[in-house]
């Protein structure tokens, strides 16, 4: 596609690789470790045109309830993708609690990129995973928390 760029902590990049592109990565910086999270989400649809976005998340937003990063109608200047999830991002801190409800029929999977949280009251630490299926609601807090939750069909 011709394109290249950095990413730099407080932003989301999407790629998709369509009908066919060539791509690498790597860490920029010779002296600075790198920690990022790769997802994958694989599209509803085949033979879509590769396409790439990179923007800033809204960290305030973040810190004071759960942002969207993505979804598929590209609502709240969220990354559109082609699938029926929400990908959320909070950053919690001691004595804070997010909610995200979750409609009848819909999982969650919650991943916990730094910190210590609980979802649900299972507690997790940075790396863990969570996956929840018939639940009403998800109740989480966290100790300097960044937690990914992934609303899904």
């Amino acid at each position: 596609m011709g394109t290249g760029s950095v990413i730099v902590p407080g932003e989301i990049q999407m790629m998709r690789a369509g009908t066919g592109i060539s791509h690498s990565e790597y860490n920029h910086s010779r002296s600075e470790p790198v920690h990022f999270l790769q997802i994958w989400i694989e599209p509803d649809s085949s033979g879509l045109a590769p396409a790439y976005f990179q923007q800033a998340i809204d960290r305030k937003a973040a810190q004071s309830h759960l942002a969207l990063l993505a979804s598929k109608s590209g609502r709240e200047h969220s990354v559109q993708v082609h699938q029926d999830v929400e990908l959320w991002l909070g950053l919690v801190d001691s004595d804070q609690l997010r909610t995200l409800p979750l409609a009848a029929g819909r999982s969650a999977w919650v991943q916990i990129a730094r910190g210590r949280a609980a979802v649900n009251g299972i507690n997790l630490t940075e790396g863990d995973g969570l996956a929840a299926s018939d639940e009403a609601e998800l109740s989480i807090s966290g100790k300097d928390a960044e937690i990914l939750v992934f609303d899904l069909a």
